[in-house]
């Protein structure tokens, strides 16, 4: 994500959209999810808080990390580090810096990355890819605000606000002992989610319209309109490289559509990830197989816990909350139903189990 930021919005549709200009890019949020992640954002800025940013690929984390640097009054600069492009071999010096003579090759002393952030933001953007070892010298790092160059004896102090971002659920990782889970607690100081583009669509529409105007200004060509069949594709498509990708859908349809209006066949958009008009005649376990495919396309955190909890909250929701006809419902027996039931929070833990085999 470092090499290529995407682009997006961030606004709060209060009255206007009040958009946020990071060097030419803009940021669009018109949801009440966006609405919900910038006014967050707005409040954790001002701080010294370390924030960790979690999101799919392609839904603007390192914007929402320049975002939370511009608004913190900090005036040094920003630096994004891509930590799964460290090798091995290359990191301790990439990050922490090396003196002279520290090994073959460093003909002169160099300044590492935390240095260069000093008085500034530091982004550690897929955090998550960082080896184990240099979880523990980052751990450190974190908690005694310096670093120690390669080859050198005495720490150097540091001024640096902390962002990590990961696109997977370090929790997760914690739980697959790929995260420490003490440099986990150590960055998850402010926790800030971005929703995917698929579970925010009233941002789909503006940010085709920003992204319209931003390429035919680029072109020197008229912005043109949408169909109706176009909008509607638009919104009915997963996203699953959201705003990065619905950019270069948009900036393909404006390079091959050759009228002054974008129809679904301008846009580059895969088929199996599109919905039918004739879905509802077709067999339900086909539909829903169809349904998976797009979620399998761009899997969501805890994608199958997710899956669980749908079934049995609309099983017991369709069935009048009755347990017995529930279970039968779903061909489960009824302790494997209450503690699915519990799982979710449709009943506590101390809930005797009703009476209602006669329902």
């Amino acid at each position: 994500m470092t090499a290529t930021p995407p682009s997006a919005v961030l606004a709060s549709l209060a009255t206007a959209p009040r958009t946020a200009w990071l060097g030419a890019r803009a940021m669009v949020f018109a949801s009440p999810e966006s609405q919900s992640v910038h006014e967050h954002i707005e409040r954790v800025a001002p701080t010294d808080a370390t924030v960790l940013i979690q999101g799919e690929t392609g839904t603007g984390k390192e914007l929402v990390a320049r975002r939370i640097h511009e608004l913190s009054g900090r005036r040094g600069p920003f630096v994004a580090v891509n930590c799964g492009a460290l090798t091995q071999s290359l990191a301790d010096s990439e990050l922490f810096g090396h003196q002279a003579g520290s090994f073959t090759g460093a003909s002169d002393t160099r300044a590492g990355w935390f240095e260069a952030a000093n008085k500034g933001t530091l982004l550690l953007d897929e955090v998550g890819d960082l080896p184990l070892s240099l979880q523990v010298k980052l751990l450190r790092v974190l908690q005694e605000h310096e670093v120690v160059p390669v080859g050198a004896r005495k720490p150097v102090p540091l001024d640096v606000r902390f962002i990590a971002a990961s696109n997977v659920e370090l929790a997760d990782a914690v739980g697959a002992g790929n995260f420490r889970r003490d440099l986990f607690y150590r960055l998850n100081v402010v926790d800030i989610r971005l929703p995917p583009l698929r579970e925010r669509p009233g941002d789909i529409l503006p940010l085709v319209e920003h992204f319209l105007q931003l390429y035919a200004a680029r072109l020197q060509i008229g912005v043109p309109d949408l169909a109706p069949q176009t909008r509607n594709a638009l919104l009915h498509y997963a996203w699953p490289g959201n705003i990065r990708e619905l950019e270069n859908v948009v900036h393909v349809a404006l390079l091959i559509a050759t009228e002054h209006v974008i129809r679904p066949e301008h846009l580059r958009l895969s088929s199996v990830l599109l919905p039918s008009a004739s879905d509802d005649l077709r067999p339900p376990f086909e539909v829903i197989g169809k349904q998976l495919d797009r979620l399998f396309a761009a899997p969501p955190a805890r994608l199958y816990e997710q899956l669980e909890e749908l079934i049995i909250r609309r099983a017991f929701g369709y069935s009048g909350e009755n347990q017995v006809q529930t279970a039968r419902l779903l061909g489960i027996s009824r302790n494997i139903l209450r503690t699915l039931l519990k799982r979710v929070g449709l009943i506590s833990s101390g809930t005797e189990a009703p009476d209602d085999s006669a329902s």
